[in-house]
């Protein structure tokens, strides 16, 4: 045999044996056309490949690059929310059926099918030991028999899924158990005492899925004494845990502190925890951002919060009659309303007017009218038609300062204030606004 044919003929073994697929069917298939999959790294996400989704079915051939891992299939946007991360070993031909009611279920794939039932059977089993801890009235006995249940899913799923990737995830999720009887606050302290003992934060698979992440966000605000009874003490505890996992996490790649401590942040702030959320941003967050090269999620973080609900407003001046006033320090109003138009906007001067008109209902309320800009002309002649507002102008229009500072990526944009200029509400259209202010 010849040389070169030798080599061709084993790489394209090589090749064949190291290619994978993923291939399923979604229901209902009428809501389902396309599919996107991402590789997922400690840093972020990768793109691969993608295909269409056919009367409820779809085929990708995973490219011969694609390496074992955690991979994010998103079939919908947005995609932070509409999607299917599966491992891929780049053996396997998986197959899986996924339903918006009934979600996913693998038919063939090792390795997804030992990570599923490994934490279905592990999460079962630690409800059960809750559960115990709920009653209040088990019996020692009782304790022990959930105790060895939970030993025994742990040791089973470690040997059942050894040589696979799932593995990884199955020892990285070993928890605490006690070896005889305790109450549950010594449980639970004991239980955070080794919430990180099994981790290997360093480990690329485990940066890479959203694992880690969530271990992460369980310990910072769920890993809290019994004792708590105000606010200040949960922002107090949660600070701590925050940087206790910082801490550990040091040593991993920047990019994935970044992503791992972002994650603390969007969960401190969609929970209105803005004390927690500020103070990650600011201790923590900011600076690795910068140092991993991410401006933009310093100003995008920055930006909202500032914009956050119950934040004080940045401020608005305008001139009128040669005179300076500014949103700071109006008084007497039980609201104020930000209404951020364009006198060269069609939606802006067809509901303007109309609005204008309706606010008269509305006497406690005051309210500025910013326009974004080109030049002066067309907005003097606009804003003179509607008298009860108090105009300000921004030149430069989405490059404006103030469109910048209060993130306006269309007009009309509406925010309302409260008496002390704290930001209320962000109402999405003028039926909104009125509703809200009525109600």
């Amino acid at each position: 045999m010849k040389p070169f044919l030798f080599i061709y003929i084993l790489l394209a073994t090589l090749f064949t044996n190291a290619q994978g697929s993923i291939s399923g069917n979604f229901s209902p298939a009428k809501d389902f056309k396309w599919l996107i999959a991402y590789e997922l790294t400690p840093g972020g996400e990768r793109y691969v490949t993608d295909t269409s989704i056919k009367e409820g079915t779809f085929h990708l051939t995973m490219p011969i690059t694609a390496q074992p891992g955690m991979y994010r299939l998103v079939y919908a946007v947005p995609q932070d929310e509409f999607y299917i991360d599966i491992l891929y070993n780049k053996k396997e031909q998986i197959t899986f059926n996924f339903s918006l009611e009934e979600g996913i279920n693998i038919t063939d794939s090792k390795e997804n099918k030992v990570y599923n039932n490994y934490f279905n059977a592990i999460t079962e089993a630690q409800d059960q030991l809750m559960e115990f801890y709920e009653k209040g009235n088990g019996s020692k006995e009782e304790f022990k028999t959930r105790i060895e249940n939970l030993n025994y899913v742990q040791k089973t799923y470690e040997k059942e899924s050894e040589g696979t990737l799932a593995h990884v995830f199955v020892k990285a999720n070993k928890s605490y158990t006690p070896d005889q009887y305790e109450g549950l606050e010594r449980y639970l302290k004991n239980k955070k005492a080794h919430h990180y003992d099994y981790l290997d934060v360093n480990n690329g698979l485990l940066q890479g899925s959203n694992f880690l992440t969530d271990k992460f966000a369980n310990y910072v605000f769920s890993a809290l004494p019994l004792t708590i009874t105000s606010a200040e003490q949960l922002e107090q505890e949660v600070i701590k845990n925050i940087n206790t996992t910082v801490n550990i996490i040091s040593s991993t790649p920047l990019s994935f502190q970044v992503k791992a401590i972002q994650q603390l942040w969007a969960i401190a702030d969609v929970n209105a925890m803005s004390t927690v959320a500020d103070y990650i941003f600011e201790n923590h967050l900011k600076k690795l951002a910068i140092a991993n090269g991410n401006q933009s999620l310093v100003d995008e973080i920055a930006m909202a919060s500032r914009l956050r609900l119950g934040a004080v407003s940045p401020d608005i001046t305008w001139q009128k009659d040669n005179k300076t006033y500014a949103l700071s320090t109006m008084e007497n109003a039980e609201n104020y309303l930000l209404i951020f138009w364009s006198s060269t906007c069609s939606h802006c001067l067809k509901e303007l007017p109309t609005l204008h008109k309706e606010l008269k209902k509305h006497p406690s309320l005051k309210t500025i009218a910013i326009g974004l800009e080109d030049n002066e002309s067309n907005w003097k002649k606009v804003s003179a038609t509607l008298p009860d507002f108090n105009h300000a102008i921004a030149l430069g229009k989405w490059e404006s300062e103030y469109a910048k500072t209060f993130g306006i990526q269309s007009t009309p944009t509406y925010i309302v204030l409260d008496s002390e200029k704290r930001i209320l509400a962000k109402p999405e259209s003028d039926k909104e606004l009125i509703d809200f202010l009525e109600n």
